[in-house]
């Protein structure tokens, strides 16, 4: 016998879970504020932002939110625990510091951009509560719509590794150009030129 289709029957919602995650947001925003990486390497899995504060053109919406006051992220990223996606968890590690110091890295070989220019918060989630790893990650992406994250996208990318150049650059890396590996890749892109102008009409729109 065939069951008649009621989508209510398969809609979860929970207020005490809604108000977990505005507590997890409320931590996350109260946490301190780092250099890029953090002064210590730590153990640790979860979620973290990144904030700029140089005086780039392109980038002065963030400069004047974050100039006080650390309010307006450029990316937002997490950490999963080493195992996390198989459901095997091995032994701690420092998969969080080790993903802030990747981001160092990118920023650094970046030609245009300082990385005293950039600052971090982040917020570590374990036992139980690392299975809300993602979740706070995509609520943060909501609510302050980071431009690394909405807009200009490629700034998480790794090496695809030998045979896989023929891909094209991501607006991160035409933007900021200088990480060795993306200058292999051989795809059709937009121009630098195309990139700027939708950042800035992200901001305009953003602004409205």
């Amino acid at each position: 016998m065939q069951v008649k289709f009621d989508r209510s029957k398969h809609v979860f919602y929970s207020d005490v879970f809604a108000e977990v995650i505005k507590d997890t947001i409320r931590f996350f925003n109260g946490t301190p504020v780092h250099l890029l990486p953090p002064p210590e390497n730590f153990i640790g899995a979860g979620v973290y932002a990144l904030y700029y504060i140089g005086k780039s053109p392109l980038y002065k919406h963030l400069y004047e939110m974050n100039r006080i006051s650390f309010e307006q992220p450029i990316y937002v990223g997490k950490a999963v625990p080493r195992g996390w996606r198989q459901a095997r968890l091995q032994e701690a590690s420092n998969e969080l510091y080790a993903r802030l110091n990747d981001h160092e890295k990118s920023i650094a070989q970046a030609k245009n951009l300082r990385l005293d220019d950039f600052r971090c918060r982040f917020m570590i989630l374990e036992d139980a509560a690392s299975d809300m790893i993602g979740t706070v990650e995509a609520s943060l992406i909501r609510q302050y719509r980071p431009i690394w994250n909405s807009c200009i996208d490629g700034f998480g990318n790794h090496d695809p590794g030998s045979g896989r150049y023929d891909q094209a650059k991501s607006d991160w890396d035409i933007l900021h150009p200088g990480r060795g590996w993306a200058d292999r890749l051989r795809g059709e892109h937009p121009s630098q030129k195309e990139i700027k102008e939708k950042a800035l009409a992200y901001y305009n729109n953003e602004d409205e």
